[in-house]
């Protein structure tokens, strides 16, 4: 067994950085078998030490937290390779700054513990749904890895200020694409609008049909069914509305509980996702325990998957949770 460190990113938010070595340790469980994990300070800096038999380096590159990995040799750090999936430019995920966005470093934590409880692996060409996407900050994370990127939220700001972005981006960045809004009609009546674009690394890859696509539609979520067919996608992940800065639209009322809204939603997401997907929910326990929303979950034929600790304090009216479902 060998010894490694993993040095912290500096950029975390205050609030966010305070439970940041704890909420390392939770996902580094979940990435590898290791033991003696523990905050280690070394020069004056915390790292998250841990021991392990040749872990997968690669794996461990797309930590969310992760700046740097080290081999322990006595006294000595000894820096390592590090080789994430990210393959766009991390102004994509950062760019984007209004009130209530989601930290990026969490969306990115959400997503890894949601695909690793799938029965698929992080590097693969995965399609990813969240339900109720806001402005896209778990969207981006999944263009990020490669991944098919699709969306539902009600809110038309929203929907118009990620599309808008996403357009502008592309284009900034130069990159070969397409992208088109449309209505769209059920017996003559509008339901919603879509979004769809496609974009490749390199005219040759576009050219190739090397193409990542991006979906996200104006609507209710509970109507999700209507958009997209069964066993559509290979992970769901989405943040639940917290019930205090902006309530749960569910049934042409404003609930300030995100389980409401859940309990009525997760039959519609169960069918959307593939046998051998995961849903990965975070939600304010102010608004519902863990009891409630696995009750739901298992309600609808799925399998709660047992996770570290990875509850921590956001604000005075949030506390923030994770719970992750297998679909058989």
């Amino acid at each position: 067994m060998s010894r490694y460190a993993l040095l912290i990113l500096p950029a975390f938010n205050r609030v966010y950085g305070e439970s940041s070595i704890r909420l390392t340790r939770s996902e580094l469980a979940v990435f590898a078998d290791v033991s003696e994990v523990e905050e280690t300070r070394i020069g004056g800096v915390p790292y998250v030490t841990f021991e392990a038999d040749s872990p997968d380096l690669a794996l461990l590159s797309n930590l969310s937290s992760v700046y740097a990995i080290f081999g322990i040799e006595g006294d000595l750090l000894r820096p390592l390779e590090m080789t994430p999936l990210d393959r766009l430019s991390s102004d994509l995920i950062t760019i984007q700054k209004y009130a209530g966005k989601t930290n990026e470093h969490f969306t990115k934590l959400l997503l890894n513990v949601t695909v690793l409880a799938s029965d698929f692996p992080l590097d693969a060409r995965l399609s990813v749904l969240d339900p109720m996407c806001g402005r896209g900050t778990t969207l981006n994370q999944a263009l990020m890895y490669g991944y098919d990127a699709y969306g539902v939220d009600i809110d038309g700001k929203d929907f118009e200020a990620y599309t808008g972005f996403l357009r502008t981006w592309l284009k900034n960045k130069r990159l070969k694409h397409t992208a088109e809004t449309v209505p769209v009609r059920r017996e003559r009546a509008l339901v919603g609008r879509r979004f769809n674009a496609s974009f490749g690394l390199s005219k040759e890859a576009y050219k190739a049909g090397e193409a990542q696509q991006v979906t996200v539609v104006n609507a209710d979520t509970l109507r999700s069914r209507e958009f997209f067919k069964p066993r559509s996608f290979d992970v769901i992940v989405t943040d639940a509305p917290y019930g205090v800065q902006h309530g749960s639209k569910a049934g042409g009322g404003l609930s300030r509980s995100p389980l409401d809204l859940i309990g009525r939603a997760v039959p519609v997401w169960q069918e959307l996702l593939r046998p051998g997907g995961a849903i990965g929910i975070s939600w304010n326990t102010y608004g519902g325990s863990r009891d409630d929303l696995a009750r739901i979950l298992t309600a609808h034929g799925l399998e709660v998957v047992a996770l570290p600790d990875f509850e921590h304090w956001v604000d005075q009216a949030i506390v923030r949770d994770i719970m992750v479902a297998r679909k058989r």
